[in-house]
């Protein structure tokens, strides 16, 4: 499986810096309470200061919708999403550790991150304008058909696994208790993206490593190396796999 992005959308978006991790051997019986909170409180300091909206990384993303075509008051990245959120609750619900750390990450960086079950997705997936023919899946089981021009994450059965780049993941491809294999897809569009990606993968890659025993593989994608590619074979076909009804969970909590 790879993961990349159409060469429309990197020549569009040149300030673009995406990351990505692998990771096998995801259980959803681990605490990792004791990470969450660190970044929550980033988050809350941050937020003392004034509203998601005006911070950078979320405004780098308001000027990307806006070059979409896409309302960004009305359609907002998962980071924007989560501060909103987080802002109007406290604090996040608490669904799946990798997805918890995920967010949490999210929050404290105001970065998206999307984490995706691998076995869920068929063949490779590519950052690309839809076609219209393509299917999502909410996460209430029901589907849709992307507009055509809107970015998604598109595997190679046209399967949609997240809209308008919000990096709102379907329910085909959301973390579940039975999830072992994962892809996670970090992007910021700021200035200081080149120095917050990596350093999100690196945190990302430590908690695996400590809280799962989970090597992760990781790399930051350029014009000069735009793909990453998991282990040949590891991947199995969803329409292999045992699907639990009602959906699951997505990165992004409105």
């Amino acid at each position: 499986m790879r993961f990349r992005h159409s060469p429309h959308v990197r020549s569009t978006f040149p300030e673009l810096t995406c990351g990505v991790l692998h990771a096998t051997g995801i259980t959803p019986g681990v605490d990792v309470t004791p990470r969450l909170d660190p970044y929550a409180d980033t988050a809350r300091a941050r937020l003392a200061g004034g509203p998601e909206g005006g911070f950078p990384e979320i405004q780098a993303w308001r000027r990307a919708f806006a070059r979409m075509g896409s309302p960004p008051t009305r359609y907002r990245c998962a980071a924007e999403s989560l501060l909103r959120r987080f802002r109007r609750d406290g604090g996040l619900p608490r669904l799946h550790p990798l997805v918890d750390l995920g967010n949490a990450l999210s929050l404290g960086y105001a970065v998206p991150v999307a984490v995706l079950d691998l076995g869920r997705i068929d063949g490779d997936l590519t950052v690309r304008p839809a076609t219209g023919t393509e299917t999502y899946r909410t996460l209430g089981g029901e589907e849709e058909h992307p507009e055509p021009g809107e970015l998604i994450f598109a595997d190679e059965a046209g399967h949609a696994h997240s809209r308008r780049w919000t990096h709102r993941q379907s329910g085909a491809s959301a973390v579940r208790a039975d999830t072992a294999e994962v892809l996670v897809v970090i992007e910021a569009m700021h200035a200081g993206g080149a120095e917050t990606v990596p350093r999100m993968l690196t945190e990302l890659a430590a908690a695996l490593a400590e809280v799962w025993g989970a090597p992760a593989r990781t790399a930051v994608l350029t014009p000069e190396a735009p793909e990453f590619a998991t282990p040949g074979g590891a991947v199995t076909s969803p329409s292999a796999r045992r699907r639990p009804p009602g959906g699951g969970w997505a990165a992004d909590v409105r």
